[in-house]
This record gives structure tokens, sequence and C-alpha cells, in this order.
């Protein structure tokens, strides 16, 4: 394991769990050269023993671990905190890359991998996962109501008409506060996942809104909040107030 970071408030702290040495100092290297700092973990159990004490701003999880599964590992990282969470892994199969997002990833990549391409995506989650809007001169907008549901864009966390609270995950909260940013607007899927030229192929912007269909949608296989406008994207259909 490297030694302990302390984080930077103008550096984000990823903590990166990978028992292969070469494949980790490629991407400890990677990411320290664009000026990210980076701890080294052997195995799911040490990560768990750190996220204890301390939270990174970003997990990049291999699945295949010598004292656990990644999936096991992915379940209980989600359940200690909300930091941006990355799979990488040599499990290329498409079941694999929708099992490791229906958990709660914010984005999968698969080995042997393009170094730039890791920096873009991990890029990429830590603008989704930053505060929306701030500015020096206007504080962000945090709670979003509709329908009796709560959104707090800030903890990640949905509360339901009864009470009841849902952790999300870092891509759904983006996902979800796009569309209450925006209701009644029709939003393509490069909107959704923030990216431009986005894969006819690409799944995890239709993984995310089946799970956040899941939480608010009676009926989700009969969506009546997030329609699916074929051809189009998808439309959020309800009143939305900010606190």
């Amino acid at each position: 394991m490297s030694s302990h970071c302390v984080p930077s408030p103008n550096r984000h702290l990823i903590y990166l769990v990978e028992d292969e040495e070469e494949v980790a100092r490629v991407v400890m290297r990677v990411l320290e050269d664009f000026e990210f700092l980076v701890e080294w973990f052997r195995d799911g159990s040490s990560l768990l023993s750190r996220l204890k004490t301390e939270q990174p701003d970003l997990c990049i999880l291999d699945l295949g671990l010598p004292d656990m599964d990644g999936v096991t590992l992915i379940k209980q990282v989600t359940a200690l905190h909300h930091c941006g969470l990355l799979v990488l892994t040599g499990r290329g199969h498409p079941f694999d890359r929708v099992m490791g997002l229906e958990l709660g990833s914010d984005d999968y990549v698969v080995k042997p991998f393009e170094p730039r391409e890791l920096v873009a995506r991990v890029r990429s989650i830590l603008r989704r996962s930053s505060p929306v809007g701030s500015t020096s001169h206007s504080k962000p907008r945090r709670y979003a109501s509709f329908l009796g549901w709560t959104l707090d864009c800030a903890a990640n966390t949905l509360t339901s008409p009864s009470g009841s609270e849902h952790l999300l995950s870092t891509a759904e909260t983006q996902v979800l506060r796009e569309f209450v940013e925006r209701p009644h607007q029709i939003l393509t899927r490069e909107q959704l996942m923030g990216q431009r030229d986005l894969s006819p192929m690409d799944r995890s912007i239709d993984v995310r809104i089946s799970r956040i269909r899941r939480k608010i949608e009676e009926d989700p296989q009969n969506a009546k909040i997030i329609k699916t406008v074929y051809g189009a994207g998808y439309m959020f259909v309800a009143q939305v107030t900010w606190s």
C-alpha cells in the first residue's frame, strides 16, 4: 500500500484498489502526472478499513481481488460513502459492465486501457460530483422537491414522500439533477451523461434511468415521471420547486 495521502483543497484524492502491482503503478503514475493524489490498496479489506476514517473523492476498483469479489466491494463502498466510483477490470463481458453500473458505479473501464482515456473518465466523474452552477458569487441550489420527493444534490440522497431515504450514486444524482433542472424538456442521452459523441451502444444512461425509475415510479415499466421520447431522449414530467 502507498503512504497515506493528505487531501488538499486543490487536489482530488483517489483510492485505487488493484492487486496487480504493475497495473497499479501505471494507474498511479498517469493520475499523479495529472496532479491527482493517489493511495493504493492491494485488497478490498484495506480499502474498507481506510474508508472508516477518511473519504476520497473517487475510488477506482478492480473486480478481481484476492480477498473478496469486486461486486461485494462495490456494495460495501456505496453503503459507506457516496464518493465517485469507477470500475477498472479485465472483465469485458457486457453482463459485468451492466452489473457494475446497476450496483452504483459511475463508469467502467476494461483492461488493457488507454491512460489518457482513464484520466478523461476520472475527470468526468469528478465534474459530475462537483456542485452544479457554483460560483464565487452564487450559492448552488441544493434541494429539489417534486411529487413529495426531495433530492439533496449535495448529499446524494433522495427522500420519499413517506420519509424513507435512498442513497444515490454520483452518476444517478447527476442524471436526476439534469432532469429537475430542466423539467418538461426533452433531454438527449448526451445531455444526461454530460458527454459529447456518446456511442449508440453505450447503455450506461439507460441503466441509471432504470435505477432511478425503480425508486420513484409506481410502475417502472410504465413510467409516468421519467418518460422515454423515442428517437429523441427522455423527459421529466413533474413540477419542481427548489429550496
